[in-house]
């Protein structure tokens, strides 16, 4: 299924990865200390329907990336863009040794699988 599909076409399971959902999922730096994620949707339905489900909270990026919330510095629903964005604090600064992506650019696939749960075509929404 494309990211063009309708949010009702789902599986089984009433869920569709967010990769299908989103245009865009990117990550990169935001200072020497921070990775910035964007979330980007191709239609104001396939916004919606994740942002409705409430799969892409703080609480879930935490989780996703095993971090504590506390280092999600900002996480914004921004309505006029049809995009979420979050800001994570890095472990360590940019170029520093250890440091494993210097231009925080390869940290965006574990959003890729994120199920969002769709409400059927029918059901009211929340």
């Amino acid at each position: 299924m494309s990211a063009a599909s309708p949010p009702g076409d789902g599986r089984a399971d009433g869920t569709r990865p967010l990769l299908e959902l989103a245009r865009t999922i990117r990550s990169k730096n935001a200072g020497v200390d921070h990775i910035t994620f964007d979330v980007i949707f191709p239609d104001r339905a396939s916004f919606e329907a994740v942002r409705r489900s409430r799969a892409l909270t703080r609480d879930t990026v935490a989780a996703l990336y095993r971090i504590p919330v506390e280092r999600i510095t900002a996480f914004v629903e921004y309505e006029p863009g049809l995009a979420i964005k979050f800001t994570i604090r890095r472990e360590r600064p940019s170029g520093s040794p250890g440091e494993r992506d210097v231009f925080g650019s390869q940290q965006y696939p574990p959003l890729f699988a994120l199920p969002i749960p769709l409400a059927a075509p029918d059901s009211p929404s929340a």
